[in-house]
């Protein structure tokens, strides 16, 4: 097949990318800050993207690049200038890796963004490709900003550009927020949860990196945005509901009014966390389904199953 060169190989997403672009028959070269070793890939060291970094050597003989390596999203960012921050390393180090792999003759470059550029609820419907860009905070706009970049760079070089914005990812190896969650269903703590009615996308990150690979292979994915999702919105009481019968214990949820339970968050300096918990966040995957014919291979269920298995055996 091809040489593919991912950058953050060695981290949530990257690691299950690997294992299907293996198992897909491409070869693959594993960026990473330190070379992580990693079974079946070429390793290569990288150091920090946010630095100068000489793309050249990682660059040799590949014919498509998949950026995953970015700043992630913090919750009460500490940071004195979070937007400049996230800039360094989203935006300016992406416009570096592109501008080097045009040169090196690279043919595409497949960019993992976020929902958060198009904004961080949905109202009457869900999101998509079409609508106007509207990041609310420091790490949606990076990830917009990235995005202008790109196709900036794919304009003046050729290279093909092509965007992926993913929701919530979930699966074995998940950490923040939906970790927690697991551990509170499994201590089966009451979650005051039961009158929120909200809906949201997530994607399961095997079926993530499915549709990774798919832009990665498929002629029509070039100078394309496309938004991925399990195509099974849930909402929280839901999600809970569906992790608990995963796990084999009951879901222990009680209604508290949503107003009261989202000044409460508020007042312990928790609203971000509140809103993830209780606004709707849809976006529509009919795009990708219709121009790549891709359709996430497992199930919400069977996501969160496999999700519930890794975090059963996991060492505590």
């Amino acid at each position: 097949m091809s040489a593919v060169l991912v950058t953050g190989a060695d981290g949530f997403v990257g690691r299950t990318l690997n294992a299907a672009l293996l198992a897909s028959g491409h070869q693959v070269r594993a960026a990473s800050r330190r070379g992580q070793p990693l079974a079946g890939c070429e390793s290569v060291a990288i150091g920090d993207i946010a630095a100068e970094v000489d793309w050249r050597p990682a660059l040799a003989g590949i014919d498509t690049v998949v950026h995953l390596a970015a700043r992630a999203h913090v919750l009460r960012d500490a940071d004195a200038d979070p937007l400049a921050s996230y800039r360094r390393v989203n935006v300016t180090a992406s416009g570096n890796l592109a501008r080097a792999a045009a040169s090196a003759g690279v043919k595409r470059l497949v960019f993992l963004s976020s929902i958060k550029v198009n904004g961080e609820r949905t109202l009457a419907a869900p999101f998509t490709e079409a609508d106007p860009p509207r990041p609310i905070d420091a790490y949606g706009r990076s990830k917009q900003e990235a995005e202008a970049l790109l196709r900036d760079v794919a304009t003046m070089t050729g290279l093909e550009t092509v965007i992926v914005r993913a929701p919530l990812v979930y699966g074995p190896g998940v950490r923040a927020n939906f970790l927690r969650l697991l551990g509170l269903v499994e201590r089966g703590l009451p979650l005051p949860l039961a009158a929120i009615a909200n809906r949201r996308s997530m994607i399961f990150v095997g079926n993530l990196a499915d549709a990774l690979t798919r832009c990665v292979e498929h002629p029509h994915a070039a100078g394309e945005t496309f938004l991925v999702a399990d195509g099974e919105d849930l909402s929280t009481p839901d999600l809970v509901r569906l992790v608990a019968a995963e796990m084999g214990v009951k879901a222990r949820l009680f209604a508290c009014p949503p107003g009261l339970l989202r000044l409460a968050a508020t007042l312990l300096g928790k609203g971000e966390e509140a809103a993830r918990l209780m606004d709707s966040l849809t976006l529509d995957p009919s795009h990708i389904h219709a121009r790549l014919a891709w359709r996430p291979p497992l199930s919400v269920r069977e996501g969160i199953a496999a999700t519930v298995r890794w975090y059963r055996a996991r060492p505590r």
